[in-house]
């Protein structure tokens, strides 16, 4: 086979056969013309064809008249045979069992053949008759050049479309490949998927693009130096490769992503529908029959105002969301007639005031517990109902509490249940407890704590549980100032607090009541001489507390005690209820240690009868609802 050899057509004049063999072999060949393209020094270059009017209407040139061949002769190599008409005509006619045709040679007799089934029959000879040699007969014959090839047979004609395709294709081969440039610019982003390749094809919009710059070159101008902003040229530059990135984005979008950004339209329609009518819904006038909240005024309840929508909105809102915001209950502390209890409230913080809780890697959780915090907490509960409020859960809370008041000298515990949220804060409102703020006094750390009544609270430094701490003894020295407001008929602590503002309660208290005393002293020394009768609205008016006139003689102590013996004596009336004080809580430790373990045990022991009926009454429960087929009797 030839790889690049077109071959030219046989002249019938040209051969010339002398002996034939095997069917192969054929002398006086005409002269060998090839034609290679791998080279183009071989050959001058074919001079180009001339042009064509038009694909259409160009036409191959007319075929080469060949003449017919004498004799049988025939090219073995396929697609190479030279034309011969062997179209059977009638005066041929038909020979049914006749002698074969004659092989038409030169070199050698005709071979007879029997039962020449066509006219055409015996045109090629009967191989089997043949002597074929084989190589242990003789040695073996040369290889055979293809006649196609020596004779270039199947070579096109100048100028036809074939030969234009044979002369590209050997231009296309001989021409050295450009090497792929880099890269010049980023690789796209294929985390969005696969971007459009139409503008890179066709590059419609780039060269629009180019157009328009190169159209409008003045009006650039003119707009660059109409700019007042400022605006550099690089500035315009990365606005517009922001634009050029913002447009290429775009080529990642794919159906789907349009599809979704479509719901997510009707989503935002949906809802902004939704709200609308929600907020509608929620201006809406209150009847006559409905409840209107308590932050809401009476002239806001009806009408269409923009003003009284939005205030019926707000407090609609609220009373929704005052389940997460507002305390547990709106009445922390229970009913408690005020013969049954005492006339103040005294309410105290947990963490940093009476307690102080570290962690650290070696131990864990430690709690310290301040110096003198029992002695404050049991003295002060014969004058105080004592309120534990601390802003932590009370699952935590308890615990603590119930080793730090083990005999419950704490009446009511509190915990961040009980607190109100506003601002990320937890507020320990004093409204909610069911109490006369008047009378209620709340002693805190933290000032956010009490910011919705601070005229009742005293604010004290935070303990940092060392008992070498500076602070640690601030709780025990307000005891002497709290003892007096509760024992000297103060009308109303909020004006009292106000007058200790800005100073240290226990120091002014100090200071004051050492006025008291001195005169206390001189009004005693001209009784001594006179006689006079003593005023105790005097002394309570010298230490700066107001409500204290009150107060006359014949006034007894708890003890059985006068309080006019007892000044005559030179006591003044903060000394005699001190005195009755102090012999109470001796009381009560002596109790403490005579039978404090025993009511531990015995408030054990009822603790867990309580939970023992408590287990009971859920057994008999659960087995009467399965007794009775899921019908509890």
């Amino acid at each position: 086979m030839l790889p690049r050899a077109a071959l030219r057509t046989i002249q019938p004049s040209s051969l010339h056969t002398s002996h034939l063999r095997n069917g192969a072999s054929i002398a006086g060949a005409a002269s060998l013309s090839l034609r290679t393209y791998a080279s183009s020094s071989s050959k001058p270059p074919r001079p180009p064809p001339p042009p064509q009017s038009s694909p259409r209407t160009a036409k191959p040139p007319p075929p080469k008249n060949f003449k017919a061949a004498t004799g049988a002769a025939r090219q073995t190599s396929p697609g190479t045979s030279v034309p011969k008409d062997q179209t059977w005509k009638p005066q041929d006619g038909i020979k049914m069992g006749g002698p074969a045709a004659a092989t038409p040679s030169d070199a050698g007799p005709a071979r007879a053949t029997t039962g020449a089934a066509s006219p055409v029959e015996g045109a090629r000879p009967d191989d089997s008759s043949i002597h074929r040699e084989t190589p242990l007969e003789s040695e073996a014959p040369a290889p055979q050049e293809p006649i196609a090839q020596r004779v270039d047979a199947d070579e096109p004609v100048a100028g036809s479309v074939r030969d234009q395709a044979q002369d590209k294709i050997a231009e296309s081969e001989q021409q050295q490949q450009p090497a792929e440039s880099q890269p010049t610019g980023p690789l796209p982003d294929l985390r969005q998927g696969i971007p459009s390749t139409f503008d890179l094809e066709f590059g419609q919009a780039k060269a629009k693009a180019a157009k328009e710059d190169a159209a409008q070159p003045e009006l650039a101008s003119q707009e660059e130096k109409l700019d007042l902003t400022g605006a550099s040229q690089e500035e315009g530059q990365r606005q517009k490769d922001r634009d050029e990135r913002e447009y290429e984005r775009s080529a990642y979008e794919t159906s789907v992503d349009r599809k979704r950004a479509l719901w997510y339209n009707y989503l935002y329609a949906s809802f902004i529908g939704v709200a609308a009518l929600g907020g509608f819904y929620l201006a809406r006038p209150f009847s006559k029959s409905d409840e209107i909240p308590s932050g809401l005024e009476p002239g806001d309840a009806d009408g269409w105002a923009p003003g009284k929508m939005y205030a019926r909105v707000r407090a609609r809102i609220g009373s929704q969301t005052g389940y997460y915001t507002e305390p547990a209950f709106p009445k922390l502390l229970p009913e408690v007639p005020e013969g049954q209890r005492p006339p103040f409230t005294l309410v105290l913080s947990l963490e940093d005031l009476m307690i102080h809780t570290t962690w650290d890697r070696q131990n864990g959780y430690r709690t310290a517990k301040r110096p003198g915090i029992d002695y404050f907490i049991r003295y002060l509960s014969q004058y105080y109902e004592i309120v534990l409020f601390t802003s932590v859960p009370r699952a935590v809370a308890d615990p603590v509490v119930a080793k730090l008041d083990p005999y419950h000298f704490i009446m009511w515990p509190l915990g961040r249940e009980a607190t109100k949220y506003e601002n990320g804060e937890y507020v320990k409102d004093l409204s909610y407890l069911n109490r006369p703020l008047d009378k209620t006094l709340i002693i805190d750390t933290h000032a956010p704590h009490v910011k919705n009544q601070p005229e009742n609270a005293i604010i004290l430094p935070k303990w940092n549980g060392d008992p070498k701490d500076p602070h640690t003894k601030d709780l025990v020295a307000l005891i002497p100032f709290l003892e007096y407001v509760a024992n000297m008929g103060i009308d109303d602590v909020r004006p009292v607090l106000k007058s200790f503002e800005g100073k240290s309660i226990p120091e002014e208290f100090a200071r004051r009541e050492g006025e008291a005393r001195k005169r206390f002293n001189e009004q005693l020394a001209e009784e001594r001489k006179r006689k006079p009768k003593f005023s105790l609205g005097s002394v309570a008016g010298a230490m700066g507390v107001k409500g204290g006139g009150s107060m006359g003689g014949g006034m007894v102590l708890a003890d059985g005690q006068s309080v006019a013996e007892g000044l005559a004596q030179g006591k003044m009336l903060s000394d005699q209820i001190r005195e009755q004080g102090q012999k109470q809580y001796e009381f009560i430790e002596k109790q403490i240690r005579e039978n404090g373990e025993q009511w531990l045990k015995d408030e054990a022991e009822e603790q867990k009868k309580m939970m023992d009926a408590q287990m009971k009454d859920m057994k008999q429960g659960a087995l009467s609802w399965f007794g009775g087929g899921g019908k509890k009797e």
